[in-house]
């Protein structure tokens, strides 16, 4: 069956670089240009678009692929992700998971239950849960929407154009406006307005001279 599953998709214009280390099921449909890399698992209802590229070792189930979409070393499960995007390496996108087009998901990024706005980056070490993100958005390194507090889930709203800065907490439920600046390092509990640069940290950098080697 795995034989006959991987020769259908061959037969129909798929490259597939090295099919006994290639895993299709058989509702999974594939179209015609598409590379699937060794170590690819296609799980459940897949739709993989015209000319993407998936893998190598990259799990996918129940997921709707664009166009001309890249996804290395990375899991999918129930997410669709648009055309023209660049995901992973080793990034993990959860249920619930929507990405628009032209989108950055580097590695070591999670996003679950949250919709991603077209041309949006999250280029590393990211987790964005529960939130619903605007276009052209782009998240630092180390950006986190706390959206649990212990007994519900919260969500997070992100303007277009926002920029967050790395080693940003956004504390959920909380709003940041179209094109508002979130300062690095900083942990919002409050609402951003549109245009405005936020910044919350604890106190101004203290430096003790000499104190490590006392």
């Amino acid at each position: 069956m795995k034989t006959t599953i991987v020769d259908k998709h061959l037969e129909n214009g798929v490259q597939i670089i090295d099919p006994l280390n290639t895993y299709i099921d058989d509702d999974v449909e594939i179209e015609a240009g598409v590379i699937l890399h060794p170590g690819t698992i296609l799980s459940g209802k897949c739709h993989i678009g015209k000319g993407a590229v998936i893998g190598p070792y990259t799990q996918m189930n129940n997921t709707v692929i664009g166009s001309r979409t890249v996804v290395r070393n990375s899991v999918v499960e129930s997410a669709r992700v648009g055309e023209d995007c660049q995901v992973g390496p080793f990034a993990y996108l959860r249920e619930g998971t929507v990405i628009g087009d032209k989108c950055r998901v580097g590695n070591f990024v999670e996003i679950k239950n949250s919709i991603i706005g077209d041309g949006s980056k999250a280029a590393h070490l990211t987790y964005i849960g529960d939130a619903q993100v605007g276009d052209g958005v782009n998240f630092g390194c180390g950006v986190v929407t706390v959206n649990y507090d212990g007994v519900n889930k919260h969500r997070t709203l992100v303007g277009d154009k926002a920029f967050i800065g790395s080693n940003v907490n956004l504390v959920a439920p909380v709003s940041i406006g179209d094109g508002a600046y979130v300062a690095a390092g900083s942990t919002i509990i409050k609402d951003v307005p549109a245009d405005a640069l936020a910044i919350s940290r604890v106190r101004e950098q203290t430096i003790k001279e000499s104190w490590a080697s006392k």
